[in-house]
């Protein structure tokens, strides 16, 4: 099975979400919080599913979709994926230093 490593950028990424959030519902954010961190495990039995994130262009660089979030990580090896960035997909990507 693969290990998923959440990232300091990451972890960092769903606090100010939650944050966010919070400011109009603290129960929301809560399940917005879950939903992101819940979408994560499916890589643990299927890595590649995600699409490679366009604007990186790399293999083992993909995304999965949550809402209006883009999660992003990285296939460090077979049995290890890193979450690198939770991304608002109403924002420009590459604005953003990733990796």
């Amino acid at each position: 099975m693969v290990r998923i490593n959440w990232t300091f950028q990451a972890k960092d990424d769903l606090k100010a979400i939650a944050e966010y959030i919070s400011k109009d519902s603290k129960r929301y954010a809560k399940l917005q919080v879950i939903r992101l961190k819940n979408r994560t495990r499916v890589l643990k039995t299927q890595i590649r599913l995600g699409k490679i994130v366009p604007e990186i262009s790399r293999e083992n660089i993909g995304e999965l979709i949550e809402g209006s979030y883009r999660i992003i990580y990285k296939i460090v090896e077979d049995n290890q994926i890193d979450i690198l960035t939770i991304h608002h997909s109403a924002r420009d990507l590459a604005r953003r230093k990733i990796e």
